[in-house]
């Protein structure tokens, strides 16, 4: 049974209606508040192609004003991790959602395989590289070598999906399952989207270090097949043979 319908009845959708403590969120803008640069926003904006508004806060900034308050999440369980996360999620500048990334990274060992469905569907919201990577990181995390549901991400609809369907294997070294790597990289070759080039030479160019023969073999073999982008990127670092 795919894990999107395994995992659909857990009652996690209400639960995210329900509303978390105001003092964390009182005392989080006030942290967000103190470490901005409000004349950096602009900048941080365009950077984002304009679709998202930013407070001004720079990452080290960010993370050191916010780890106090996440730091209290421990022991608190998925639901509630979970909770604050969408609530995050729902704040309109950038540096929020951020902040529940890192709530997420930072108390990942609490979450498990039901939780990946939740995650997936942050995905799709306010989607763009710096988030849906992040995720695909935690979404790792969780997986721990495990491939569950990743096979029906690799044909989602939606294009962010198939991304991290691509990268949950990145850092994995020789616990990389290879047949998957090449697999999932040939099943999305023939897409045109720049995201989903760029994601399978990553994915390969991340699993050359651990393995460059295998790497180069399979890229020369299928380099038909896979785009120049794809094909350029998955041997950036390899020498010549």
């Amino acid at each position: 049974m795919p894990i999107f319908s395994l995992f659909s009845g857990l009652g996690l959708e209400s639960s995210i209606l329900m509303p978390m403590n105001p003092q964390f969120h009182a005392d989080l803008d006030t942290a967000l508040a103190s470490a901005a640069t409000p004349g950096r926003a602009p900048a941080m904006r365009a950077y984002m192609r304009d679709q998202f508004d930013f407070l001004g806060v720079g990452t080290p900034q960010r993370r050191t004003a916010a780890k106090p308050l996440l730091k209290q999440f421990k022991g608190s369980g998925a639901d509630n991790i979970l909770l604050c996360v969408r609530e995050l999620w729902d704040r309109p500048q950038r540096e929020y959602q951020y902040v529940a990334i890192d709530l997420l990274a930072m108390h990942s060992k609490e979450l498990g395989l039901a939780h990946i469905p939740e995650l997936l569907r942050l995905a799709q919201d306010k989607s763009w590289w710096d988030t849906v990577d992040a995720l695909a990181s935690v979404i790792s995390d969780i997986l721990h070598y495990r491939h569950d549901g990743m096979d029906q991400a690799l044909s989602h609809d939606n294009m962010w999906v198939r991304r991290i369907a691509l990268l949950h294997q990145l850092g994995w070294r020789n616990h990389v399952d290879i047949d998957r790597l090449f697999n999932y990289s040939l099943a999305l070759a023939h897409e045109k989207e720049f995201f989903i080039q760029k994601a399978i030479g990553w994915a390969l160019r991340d699993y050359a270090r651990h393995d460059p023969k295998a790497v180069r073999a399979f890229t020369q073999k299928e380099k038909h097949r896979l785009s120049a982008l794809s094909y350029r990127e998955a041997n950036k670092h390899l020498a010549s043979p």
